[in-house]
């Protein structure tokens, strides 16, 4: 093959270019400052003398040469070879240096080195006589180093302060870490068309949820279908929902179905200690968004910037904040008509937000992400168990009955934690008893299998304790039906009643009344068994006071206090100092409350002395077995108590 000819001009020639690291900076920094700091310590740096010595040594004829720098009113002194052992002691460590100088002195200003060294060397023999050199020393490059030293010192301080604040949020694409430069650039993940690989088909349930946001695909897939009839493409849509339930999984899908960019940032990215930092990343995100429209804009726990502006600019106000929360309200109202950008945001506290955030041109839409029902929480354990190995006896169906009010992510967790559990047992497959002990880890914690924790004389009291629990409320219609009851300590509790609570939206107050009977029934149970009450019950009557308020203040269930509600939706009612009520409605409220609780407890106390015989049969069947199921239960007390007729769930077909 022939050579190719040599030409200066080609456009393939190879150009080398110099990347200059900030590392390098760094350690060139730290050696200076270590010359610096060392470049006149060690055993072979020349002794400082007086000039007295300088003359006894002169007359001694022991000095070969002197240096004299007159800018520095300093001399430098080579001494003869074979003179130098007799002045080892002056030396650090008894060492004369390798090279000259071996002495140095210092003389003050009025010092007259021409005329002084030229009388001493006519003093000597000539044998004995000196060399004389006199000049000025140039040391440019030194003091501008000196000069320059404290200044560099503090530049890399800093520098080094700002890449340790802002580590976790990066620089930016490209930026390879921190860049002093680049604070108010936006810190969004952007992730380019084809890219997000989910889909629809990774979200399981939230069917009403998908099919709002399925809109918001058609929008950028098909937006002349919208605009040739005069509409226009919604601007953004806020995803509010309990933590957990696939906000931000939602919106990936969203860009994965529609193909098209996705910036991904966290309302916290937006907040720094400097001033102008936030609006100055909003104003650079949005730039780059419409530089890639059409695309998606996601902005995770948006309440972090988005939090409702104090009305009183002083007591619980951050500027900065406000700044920012003002720019991302000026973006988002501010952009081009059917731009093709399109926000979502992400929040579980949809109630402290800003209404100037939340009306129609911002946010156009609000999608409920809620927690899964039955149907969708079998969906969801579907996707999750793609990687499990599963035994025969496993039931999906089973699973999702057994894990109400469980979000998309815990029954993410219970299908890792029963995957572990197997494995820590041994299994070659994951068992129905995995899945099962897994939630009861979730819920209650890890099981403590050590007899010393609780005494005969404990393990007694926790047993018909727990054992209260389970008959009032299996005879109550609408207390929570009872699954199982164990008295096997777990995490904080010395026994567990799992219920399996109705998903229901409304409560009546009938069966808040039944929910709080049940609460207490492990109270009153102490009382009819020993006379004696315990701490056992203080999560319990936690729960049931926190309901008994909530019905009094909130829901308007007290004949004497009325229809009135307390609740603050909008979340603004913290910055007040003063009660939206008087002090007299207030004990009102509180002797409510009290005859309420009053009256669940005496309730509870009644139903468990009219069935003491079962009482007593349950809580000695829960401490021979330690466990029992509601199979057990159904023996003693018989069927579970239901609601009417027509309050009941029926089951249909989905």
């Amino acid at each position: 093959m022939a050579d190719k000819k040599k030409n200066p001009n080609n456009k393939d020639r190879k150009v080398f270019s110099f990347t200059l690291n900030l590392s390098w900076i760094y350690l060139l920094i730290f050696l200076g400052i270590g010359y610096m700091l060392f470049r006149n310590q060690g055993s072979s740096e020349p002794a400082k003398i007086e000039w007295e010595e300088v003359q006894d040594m002169v007359r001694a004829g022991d000095i070969q040469e002197i240096v004299f720098i007159r800018n520095d009113f300093k001399g430098e002194i080579k001494v003869r070879p074979e003179r130098l052992a007799k002045y080892t002691d002056k030396f650090r460590g008894g060492v004369p240096p390798k090279r000259a100088p071996h002495f140095f002195f210092l003389v003050s200003t009025k010092f007259d080195p021409e005329n002084t060294f030229g009388a001493l060397n006519e003093q000597l023999e000539a044998q004995d006589r000196f060399k004389v050199i006199i000049k000025n020393q140039e040391h440019i490059w030194g003091d501008i180093f000196q000069m320059l030293l404290p200044l560099l010192i503090l530049v890399l301080f800093w520098v080094l302060m700002f890449r340790g604040m802002n580590r976790g949020a990066g620089g930016g694409p490209g930026t390879g870490g921190f860049n002093p430069f680049n604070t108010g650039k936006s810190t969004a993940r952007q992730t380019e068309k084809g890219d997000v690989k989910v889909t629809f088909k990774d979200v399981a349930g939230l069917y009403g949820a998908k099919e709002e946001v399925m809109e918001i695909v058609d929008f950028l897939k098909n937006p002349k279908k919208y605009t040739s009839l005069g509409g226009k493409i919604p601007k953004g849509a806020l995803l509010v929902g309990p933590p957990g339930t696939g906000k931000t999984l939602l919106a990936k899908a969203v860009a994965g179905e529609a193909n098209v960019p996705f910036f991904s940032i966290s309302g916290s990215d937006f907040v720094e200690m400097f001033v102008g930092v936030g609006a100055s990343r909003v104003r650079d995100l949005f730039r780059q968004a419409k530089e890639k429209a059409p695309c998606i804009v996601f902005i995770d726990e948006i309440d972090a910037v988005g939090r409702a502006r104090a009305k009183n600019g002083g007591f619980s106000s951050n500027d900065e904040r406000e700044n920012t929360l003002n720019q991302l309200l000026t973006e988002m109202d501010g952009f081009g008509t059917n731009s093709g950008v399109i926000v979502l945001a992400a929040t579980n506290r949809a109630d402290i937000l800003d209404q100037a955030l939340m009306r129609a041109g911002r946010f156009d839409r609000q999608i409920h992400v809620e927690l899964p029902e039955l149907k969708e929480r079998e969906e969801i354990f579907k996707v999750h168990l793609r990687g499990i190995k599963l035994g025969e006896d496993f039931n999906v169906e089973f699973m999702a009955k057994h894990t109400p009010g469980f979000s998309g992510a815990d029954i993410a967790n219970v299908c890792n934690e029963a995957a572990l559990t197997a494995a820590r047992r041994d299994h070659k497959l994951v068992m129905q008893q995995d899945f099962l002990d897994a939630v009861d880890r979730i819920i209650g914690g890890l099981e403590r299998k050590s007899n010393t924790i609780l005494t005969p004389a404990e393990k007694r009291r926790t047993a018909y304790h727990e054992a209260g629990h389970a008959l009032v409320g299996w005879l109550l219609p609408y207390a929570d039906p009872v699954f199982k009851v164990s008295i096997i300590p777990r995490g904080n509790a010395l026994g567990l009643t799992w219920s399996l609570p109705e998903e229901r939206k409304n409560w009546t107050q009938t069966a808040m009344l039944d929910k709080m009977c049940m609460l207490i029934g492990g109270r009153a149970a102490e009382e009819v068994l020993d006379g004696e009450i315990s701490s056992g019950a203080l999560n319990d009557l936690e729960r049931m006071t926190r309901m008994a308020y909530g019905m009094v203040q909130y829901m308007g269930m007290s004949a004497k206090v009325g229809p009135m509600s307390f609740y603050d939706s909008t979340g603004t009612s913290g910055y007040n100092l003063v009660k939206p009520y008087s002090e007299k409605t207030a004990e009102l409220m509180d002797q409510e409350v009290k005859s309420i609780v009053d009256g669940v407890h005496k309730r509870a106390l009644k139903i468990i002395n009219d069935h003491k015989e079962e009482f007593l049969q349950l809580g000695a069947l829960l401490l021979d077995k330690e466990v029992i199921f509601a199979e057990d239960i159904e023996k003693i007390l018989g069927p579970k108590a239901q609601p009417a007729q027509e309050d009941r769930f029926e089951k249909t077909e989905q």
